[in-house]
């Protein structure tokens, strides 16, 4: 048979050798753009040249610093711990005090405390539910949720449930909105006419205006917008004394359409589809027919809402989406979408110059910025060489200096000990900074993996150099002066189903001053948006900069992996085996969808059959656990083997009706297994320790079947 899924048709583009997919989706791409073919790929060929060798000595100096920390632990480690860094370039010098001066950034961003989803940006339906999760329905994320106790009596919309949301959201508008006298469940009319509102709120200028055609209020707080729907006479408002249909929260104010851990491409087709779908969302063209209850729609990005003030002035235009981001791949991911002299290229640098095309078709006399979120950076040098790749991609594309704006994620452990001198270096283009559990924990155990065992998975959120690692984040932000310009941002609740323990738990991101923090869901952001009204996180942050913050002491306990030599004899053999299990499960379970069905982010059952809304961030948890437990004698190569059978079984039975599913017991050799077994046994030679490698690889190897099985 002749196996030509295999063969690459490329294009020569001066010195690069280009897929010919890429170069079909850059002409679609360069319309309306200002920018003509030749501009682009001769703009492109100077970038490769001038930075790709730069790219390679990053990599290769992130390889000699991990040589050397794994040669400190395995020797007798009598120079200082810190000193031995600071001798590496490992710790760097401090860069003294600075204000970050980004300018021209969204308010969403620089001042509006809010929500923030992350969608993989190659799912159209995904990433289009996102950006109009801007506005959401209250009443609706209240009803579906297991926040309301009162259970549903009859199929279709159930009154008793329905008057249980009610309670609950007359419940929050008076914390929020407070009346003089009495509660919102009391009112028996809402009125308005041009100059007034019936309602008498506590503080008169949390009134906005009206829109009669679409029949709401206007109410604002904390920064955040409401819209109370008051219609006596529709189903839902004839069920209410007040009249009231619904309030609609302004929730997620910012996404971030995620091409790197929420995604899955692997090749130019599924670049394609990244670059299409972020470039229809930057000129609001991208749509998706969606079938739901037997009946196709087309789902489109919203358009503009608009009130009228109570004071007579003109009428207000409020955004209907999100400001969008873009997340690009890290520096250490190459393709052979683009070759240069037979070898692949660093795949952020299209991701870079692509993007930004995209996003210059955005651009008004409104909007000045095009925001790239740039994940897995180690310390200063790296931020200043991505800096300087845009400074070069802002000239070939013709754009002012410090248009293309960068988010800073914190989430490796190089860069969480120089965030100061990270930020400093992108103190012009800096909006965001974030901090990540998983990946940073992933990037913890594999950079001290010669140091010793680590200790459990759950007992890690509970160490110093976590609280540490989250308290830098913030206090370096504050000290950086980063609000007003951009974002602090936290981590994701990863239980969609479990609103409950989000309302109750995740309003601790806003007390410890972020300004934004991740959601799963639209239905999560609006339940979260309750948050922000009832917490000033302005207030939170100018409390906390009157705090003395000890960077001694922070850094101190973010050089305190979370390793004991004495866990094998501390648990119990059943301890051992129930980690293992819960690790190796968790990692079949990703790895299933990512290597088997190209799904980068999606529902995936623990093994208590849990869902957990899941990502590659887990996975690099998970398989550098094993890795380090392996690798440090607490468990043994017969046991994984023995435990990803098993385990196998487990995930094979939590896929079963998923009719795409490929089985993985009594087939060890598919791509999926093989994944999982690379993972694992190369855990601890893999560079920083990453997972992306080795995932695209086996998802390649799966494609190619698929297609040999189609011809």
């Amino acid at each position: 048979m002749r196996r030509t899924f295999f063969v690459l048709q490329h294009v020569a583009k001066g010195g690069l050798s280009v897929d010919s997919k890429i170069v079909e989706t850059v002409e679609g791409i360069l319309s309306g753009s200002g920018v003509n073919e030749s501009q682009f790929w001769e703009g492109a060929n100077s970038l490769y040249d001038s930075m790709k060798g730069t790219n390679d000595n990053l990599l290769g100096k992130r390889a000699e610093i991990e040589a050397k920390i794994n040669d400190y632990y395995k020797g007798d480690r009598s120079q200082d711990y810190e000193e031995f860094l600071k001798s590496i370039q490992y710790i760097e010098k401090d860069c003294g005090e600075f204000a970050v001066t980004s300018a021209n950034v969204a308010s969403e961003l620089a001042d509006t405390p809010a929500p923030q989803l992350v969608c993989p940006v190659d799912n159209a339906r995904f990433v289009l539910n996102a950006g109009n999760a801007r506005w959401g329905s209250l009443l609706d994320a209240l009803y579906g949720s297991n926040i309301i106790t009162q259970e549903a009596q009859s199929a279709g919309y159930c009154p008793k449930r329905g008057e249980a949301v009610f309670q609950y959201v007359y419940a929050t508008l008076d914390e929020i909105f407070p009346l003089n006298s009495g509660s919102w469940s009391a009112l028996t009319q809402i009125t308005w006419d041009a100059t007034s509102c019936s309602l008498d709120l506590r503080d008169p200028s949390q009134l906005l205006g009206f829109n009669n055609s679409d029949k709401t209020v206007w109410l604002h707080n904390n920064g955040l917008r409401v819209q109370v729907i008051v219609d006596p006479e529709s189903k839902i408002g004839s069920s209410t004394p007040t009249g009231i249909k619904d309030v609609i929260l302004e929730a997620a104010t910012t996404i971030i359409a995620d091409a790197e851990d929420s995604a899955c491409a692997v090749d130019a087709e599924d670049k394609q589809v990244v670059y299409n779908n972020w470039d229809g969302l930057m000129t609001k063209t991208l749509s998706e027919t969606v079938t739901k209850n037997g009946k196709d729609f087309t789902r489109k990005l919203s358009g503009n809402l608009e009130y009228t003030p109570f004071n007579g002035s003109s009428p207000v235009t409020v955004p209907g989406t999100a400001v969008l981001m873009c997340r690009n791949v890290g520096i250490h991911m190459y393709t052979d979408v683009i070759t240069k002299d037979g070898k692949e290229t660093p795949e952020h640098f299209l991701d870079a110059l692509i993007t930004t095309l995209s996003g210059k078709k955005s651009l008004n006399d409104t909007n000045k910025s095009i925001y790239i979120v740039k994940p897995k950076m180690h310390g200063t040098e790296e931020v200043k060489f991505v800096v300087s790749m845009f400074d070069k991609i802002e000239d070939i594309l013709g754009l002012p200096r410090n248009t293309v704006k960068i988010g800073i994620m914190d989430e490796e452990r190089r860069t969480s000990i120089n965030l100061k001198q990270a930020m400093h270096a992108a103190r012009e283009r800096v909006f965001f900074i974030n901090t990540g559990f998983l990946d940073r924990t992933g990037d913890e155990i594999h950079t001290a993996m010669e140091m010793g065992p680590v200790i459990r998975k759950e007992e890690i959120r509970g160490t110093k150099w976590i609280a540490a690692y989250e308290k830098s984040n913030v206090m370096t932000g504050l000290n950086a002066k980063l609000p007003g310009h951009g974002q602090i941002g936290k981590g994701m609740w990863a239980v969609p189903d479990d609103m409950l323990g989000m309302i109750n738990t995740k309003v601790g991101h806003l007390k410890a001053g972020a300004t934004t923090a991740w959601v799963p869901s639209p239905t999560a952001a609006t339940l979260h948006a309750l948050h922000y009204h009832k917490v000033s996180v302005k207030d939170v942050q100018e409390e906390l900069r009157k705090e003395v913050f000890d960077q001694r002491e922070a850094l101190t306990s973010l050089l305190t992996p979370p390793m004991d030599n004495d866990v094998g004899s501390k648990l119990s053999p059943q301890d051992i085996e129930a980690e293992l299990k819960n690790n190796i499960q968790s990692l079949l379970g990703y790895v299933v969808r990512w290597v088997g069905m190209g799904v980068g982010c999606s529902k995936v059952p623990d093994i208590n059959g849990v869902q957990l809304m899941e990502d590659r961030a887990t996975l690099r948890i998970s398989s550098q656990h094993i890795a380090n437990w392996l690798h440090h004698g607490i468990i043994t190569k017969e046991q994984v083997h023995s435990t990803l059978k098993e385990m196998a079984a487990v995930v094979d039975e939590q896929n079963a009706s998923d009719p795409s599913y490929i089985a993985m017991t009594g087939n060890y050799e598919a791509p999926e297994f093989q994944a999982a077994l690379d993972l694992i046994f190369n855990g601890t030679q893999e560079l920083n320790g990453y997972t992306e490698p080795t995932l695209s690889k086996y998802r390649k190897v799966r494609k190619a079947l698929v297609a040999a099985k189609s011809a």
